[in-house]
């Protein structure tokens, strides 16, 4: 093993300032892992880390990037958890174990605060990592801490989707379309919003019903109350924000559910009070989930066999073509492969 690696870091915000740079091997301390990172995913999170810190104080020089997938090459003192040659994927909200968070600024976020995983080794506590799934590869795995486990907080650890329920998923991003992929798993039906008919016939490829184009159709709620028999979805993944907020209200199920998870138009959510009232609809915040719930993600990935959807991969020395293709848009997730 050499005595140095490659890592990207940035010394100030912007993407521009992204640098790959020569560091030391870190050495794993107490209750740490040394991890050889196979791939990296990235996030629309991520570009707002770079560009802005996103709330979070960074330290810089700053590694970028929350979810990893890689191989334990060493352990440190008091660790049971891993041993060698074990493979893990990395935790988001680090300390968040199970049940309900004390405080968040007890628990900070790999990718900012934390520095980040865009490095060809990283010395991380063993408690922060789980086991990847077994049916799947390093880059295929690396997508499963935030997008994956955004979706199955949503819809299956806290919106206790079942067979024969409606969906409604908005956009074909990594969270979208994981979420397609599990309620699909689960019995539930589900329809697509997108402006895209080539994405939207990709995504029932994946297991959607139905699809709506939102271009065509800007007032898709009246869609799906017409998919829905004038009944409504039980379950609508809100990755919009803005005036959206108040077409979901529209189309859920009186005492249905809308989960707020992106802000792709807008940070702000608008709606006329009455409509909220008249829908009697939970409005969920959902910020990705404990580590308990990851583990218990990645045993239902095992079980039906999913595979996570990769629009593109790059090596490591292409780390800013990954980010200008995430900034475009993309059909999946666009992962780092570390191996290429």
């Amino acid at each position: 093993m050499s005595e140095s690696m490659q890592r990207w870091e940035i010394s100030a915000f912007g993407l521009d300032n992204l640098q790959l740079i020569n560091r030391p091997l870190p050495t794993p301390g107490y209750g740490e892992v040394l991890v050889k990172v196979d791939a990296v995913s990235l996030n629309y999170r991520d570009t707002q880390v770079v560009e802005n810190g996103m709330t979070a104080t960074l330290a810089f020089p700053f590694t970028p990037a929350s979810d990893m997938a890689g191989t334990v090459v060493a352990v440190g003192q008091g660790v049971s958890r891993f041993a060698v040659g074990d493979r893990v994927i990395s935790t988001y909200i680090t300390n968040w174990i199970d049940g309900n968070p004390q405080t968040w600024a007890q628990m900070p976020t790999q990718g900012g605060p934390i520095q980040g995983m865009l490095a060809e080794y990283v010395a991380t506590p063993a408690d922060w990592c789980v086991r990847a799934p077994s049916n799947l590869t390093a880059v295929q795995a690396s997508t499963l801490p935030i997008a994956a486990l955004t979706a199955w907080m949503a819809l299956i650890e806290l919106g206790h989707l079942h067979a024969g329920q409606t969906v409604v998923v908005q956009g074909t991003g990594g969270v979208s379309l994981f979420a397609v992929q599990l309620a699909a798993a689960s019995g539930a039906k589900v329809i697509v919003t997108s402006s895209s008919d080539e994405k939207i016939a990709q995504a029932i490829a994946l297991g959607a019903t139905h699809g709506i184009n939102r271009s065509t159709t800007p007032d898709w709620h009246t869609a799906v109350l017409a998919l829905t028999d004038g009944r409504g979805a039980d379950h609508i993944l809100e990755m919009a924000g803005g005036d959206n907020v108040g077409r979901s209200l529209q189309a859920v199920v009186p005492g249905g559910r809308v989960s707020i998870i992106g802000l792709l138009e807008s940070d702000e959510l608008r709606t006329p009070i009455m409509p909220l009232l008249g829908s009697r609809a939970s409005i969920v915040a959902v910020a990705v989930g404990p580590r308990r719930a990851l583990e218990d993600l990645v045993r239902m990935v095992e079980h039906h066999g999913i595979e996570p959807v990769i629009d593109a991969t790059y090596p490591l020395d292409q780390v800013p073509q990954a980010f200008a293709h995430l900034n475009r848009g993309a059909f999946g997730k666009v992962v780092v492969d570390f191996t290429r």
